[in-house]
C-alpha cells in the first residue's frame, strides 16, 4: 500500500521543521545574532521554507525554547524521580535538566533576555514545575520534607534557585561542584530537610 501525497507532504513538513529546529539550536548557540538565512543554510532548506514554519525570528526562538524544554523534561523523567529518597530524586532531576541546558549556554542567555509575558513564562516552566511538585509532595508524605510552606511557592523557588546556580556557574563565580552544593543546601533547608542540608560538604 502506497502513501498518499498528502501524507507524504505532512511527513516532509515534519522533517523540515525538525531540521530547522536542530539547525537553529546549533547556529544560535554559536552565533546568537545569526539571521534566519544562516539557519536555513545550516538546515539545508530555503529561507522561504523557514518562514513557512516560523514567520518570525521570535517564533523560531519560542519553538527552540519548547524543544530544549522537552529535552530537559525527558532527561528529568529518565532520572527516575519516583524512586529513592525525595531529596535525592529532586537533585537527580535538577542535575539531569542542568546537563541538558548546560549544552546551550549562549542560546539560553539570548532566550532569558528575550521579553515574554508572565503567562508565557509560566507556561514554559509548567512541565518542569509539575515534576518538581510531585517530588516535593512525595517528600512530604514520606516525612523527608516538612509542610510549612505552600507547594506552589516551593516549586517556583526551586526553579529560580536552579537558574541562580546555573548563572553563578556560567559567570565563573562558582565551580560546578560548588554550584551543585549551594543548590542542594539551599533547597533542602527551604524544604525543611535541614539534617541532610547541614551534612553536605562545603566547596568553592
Amino acid at each position: 500500500m502506497t502513501s498518499s501525497p498528502a501524507r507524504n507532504r505532512r511527513a516532509d513538513a515534519r522533517r523540515s521543521r525538525a531540521a530547522i529546529l536542530d539547525a537553529a539550536t546549533r547556529v544560535l548557540n554559536a552565533e546568537p545574532d545569526a539571521g534566519l538565512e544562516a539557519v536555513a543554510g545550516a538546515a539545508g532548506v530555503t529561507r522561504q521554507t523557514v518562514y513557512a514554519h516560523f514567520p518570525s525570528r521570535d517564533q523560531l526562538l519560542l519553538a527552540v525554547v519548547e524543544r530544549i524544554t522537552e529535552e530537559a523534561v525527558a532527561a528529568m523523567d529518565a532520572a527516575d524521580p519516583g524512586s529513592g529518597p525525595a531529596a535525592d530524586a529532586l537533585m537527580g532531576m535538577l542535575d539531569a535538566a542542568a546537563r541538558v541546558t548546560g549544552r546551550y549556554p549562549v542560546l539560553l542567555r539570548v532566550i532569558s533576555a528575550h521579553p515574554v509575558s508572565s503567562q508565557a513564562d509560566h507556561d514554559r516552566h509548567t512541565p518542569v514545575a509539575d515534576r518538581i511538585g510531585r517530588v516535593i509532595q512525595r517528600g512530604r508524605r514520606t516525612g523527608d520534607f516538612d509542610d510549612r510552606l505552600p507547594v506552589d511557592w516551593l516549586v517556583a523557588a526551586t526553579i529560580r534557585l536552579g537558574h541562580a546556580a546555573s548563572e553563578e556557574q556560567a559567570a565563573g563565580r562558582l565551580s560546578a561542584p560548588a554550584a551543585q552544593d549551594a543548590l542542594r543546601v539551599s533547597l533542602l533547608r527551604m524544604l525543611g530537610a535541614t539534617g541532610q542540608a547541614d551534612s553536605s560538604p562545603r566547596r568553592r
